[in-house]
């Protein structure tokens, strides 16, 4: 089993930044993909940002040149930095690893950007 532990999240004025953190425990194998993908309310959950053990990266169109997404191997920890947040970011902001053809998932952080 794989736990993730997310962090981080929290009220933001436009235009501001957050970071989020989320920690893998349990059983990890070294291939995998970890990524966050976020919910807004009346929406589907939508791809964020993710990152291979190889450390090759994919953002969604929106995220691209605002948000980057990060590793610390040591720390099993994956990291979403966010600049210049917009109302629209307003959402619960989940992490993902994707191991074994398997998918876990933590249990979602709040973000809400308003004035």
């Amino acid at each position: 089993q794989v736990q993730l532990v997310e962090s981080g999240g929290g009220l933001v004025q436009p235009g501001g930044s957050l970071r989020l953190s989320c920690k893998a425990s349990g059983i990890l194998f070294s291939i995998n993909t970890m990524g966050w993908y976020r919910q807004a309310p009346g929406k589907q959950r939508e791809l964020v940002a993710t990152i291979t053990n190889g450390g090759s990266t994919n953002y969604a169109d929106s995220a691209k040149g605002r948000f980057t997404i990060s590793k610390d191997n040591a720390k099993n920890t994956v990291y979403l930095q966010m600049n210049s947040l917009k109302p629209g970011d307003t959402a619960i902001y989940s992490c993902n690893r994707r191991q074994q053809l398997r998918d876990y998932w933590g249990q979602g952080t709040q973000v809400t950007v308003s004035s």
